[in-house]
């Protein structure tokens, strides 16, 4: 799949791409601790309880609702090359903002939210108001999250990077100062605390992206002639595969604490399991942008970008499998994170099963990198099915054959699900641009024989 070499004055230094990465992997690494801030602040409370779990309900909605504004950065950086393509994207934006609010308005504002959160969360009659409150708030961050994400593409493909980590160093300043606040007058937090902060911290890092993003929008050209998207209609083939991807995604994590809820052991299986994904996460958040490499960097020095890849995407991976079979993880998971006895153990051999994803991961993001570069995201499409599918068969097959694997189970469906995806968008990616490289050599006006 790479490209051929390109003429040394069009190589990419290590430097480059370097300079480039490192600021977006900060400011992923970064953003948990925005979680940390609110969790710290709303632990405080008079009814830590039930504040906590208002919050994190009307957090998993928010989660959702999100997705379609988190996935303006990727379409934007990939697509906005001049003037004329990122205005597109920003009326895209905003029928986004729009479309939310009145979701979010019919969750928040009229029985509808009530009906949900009881069925769905069989939240009570305290909690059930609580969780109401705290989504009316939660609800107006995704229009910061859009905007933020809109102008965070345009930064990143203008090779601005450092502004991502400046933006979330600033949000997580304000959310602090603001927590210290509270901490010290603990009767005024209540349930919308935590979204307020939230809110607050996304709106302050939007203002930052805004602010450089209108920048770097003056400085670009009104049309570019290879550039062929000029409305929102031109975005949409692009843009749906990966909000339909994003969406059959959000099915693994419930079905797999569903099944998890089956086995042998049910609170160390989910407990286990969330404790070991909090892990890989942490260690996969920083290496989450490798398919802004490809979109960046690719074109420029395929075999550069295939090397930066190949060193970078062994290092998640040697870091769980060095915190799953060394003392270091023993010590990690059970000091730093304060996780003793059974639940430590079971931890510790989940993590073992979820390094294949930590391995596998930055290869599918490669991939994915260059399905948006070539602008085949259907493909996307396909291979997150067959990490969905893979996923579920292997939850009720293990669930039936081994279900005293407790938190294994899980971790060895999800892990299985991730290879599956990384083999069928290769695949499929790889023939796509095979047939491609076929149709470009075959001649314009070739010969017709009578």
């Amino acid at each position: 799949m790479q490209q051929e070499s390109v003429s040394p004055s069009e190589s990419v230094k290590l430097s480059n791409i370097l300079t480039f990465f490192v600021p977006l992997g900060l400011a992923a690494s970064l953003i948990t601790l925005s979680h940390v801030i609110i969790n710290s602040v709303l632990s405080r409370a008079a009814q830590p309880e039930l504040v906590i779990a208002a919050y994190t309900i009307a957090l998993s909605i928010f989660t959702i609702t999100e997705r379609p504004a988190f996935l303006l950065r990727q379409t934007t950086s990939a697509l906005s090359g001049d003037r004329a393509s990122f205005r597109a994207m920003r009326k895209l934006t905003l029928l986004l903002i729009v479309f939310t609010l009145l979701f979010g308005f019919l969750i928040g504002f009229t029985p509808f939210g009530d009906w949900l959160f009881r069925l769905v969360f069989n939240t009570d009659d305290a909690t059930t108001p609580a969780v109401v409150n705290t989504y009316r708030v939660v609800m107006f961050v995704t229009v910061f999250s859009a905007l933020r994400c809109l102008y965070q593409g345009i930064i990143i493909r203008n090779m601005q990077t450092k502004w991502l980590t400046i933006g979330m160093a600033v949000r997580l300043t304000t959310m602090y100062g603001i927590g210290l606040v509270f901490m010290s007058r603990p009767e005024h937090i209540n349930e919308t605390t935590g979204a307020w902060l939230f809110l607050v911290g996304m709106a302050v890092e939007a203002l930052v992206s805004w602010l450089e993003g209108r920048r770097i929008y003056r400085t670009m050209p009104e049309q570019v002639k290879d550039n062929s998207v000029r409305n929102v209609r031109d975005v949409f083939p692009f843009y749906k595969p990966l909000l339909y991807s994003s969406f059959i995604a959000v099915i693994v994590s419930p079905s797999i604490n569903a099944v998890l809820g089956k086995t042998d052991q049910i609170e160390v299986s989910i407990a286990s399991y969330a404790i070991a994904l909090s892990v890989v996460n942490l260690v996969n958040s920083f290496f989450s942008y490798i398919h802004q490499i490809v979109l960046n960097f690719y074109q420029k020095d395929a075999r550069m970008v295939f090397r930066f890849t190949l060193g970078a995407g062994m290092i998640p991976g040697c870091l769980v499998i060095l915190l799953s079979f060394t003392p270091l993880g023993h010590w990690f998971i059970g000091s730093v994170m304060g996780v003793q006895g059974e639940l430590l153990q079971g931890s510790l051999s989940v993590l073992r099963v979820m390094a294949i994803i930590s391995l596998v991961f930055p290869w599918v993001d490669y991939c994915n990198g260059l399905c948006m570069l070539n602008k085949r995201t259907k493909l996307m499409l396909w291979s997150q099915t067959s990490n969905v599918c893979t996923t579920l068969i292997l939850l009720i097959v293990l669930l039936f054959a081994a279900p005293h694997w407790n938190g294994v189970v899980g971790a060895l469906a999800s892990s299985c699900g991730i290879t599956a995806e990384l083999i069928i968008v290769y695949t499929l990616l790889r023939r796509s641009l095979a047939v491609q490289t076929k149709a470009t050599m075959q001649p314009s006006n070739p010969v017709v024989r009578r």
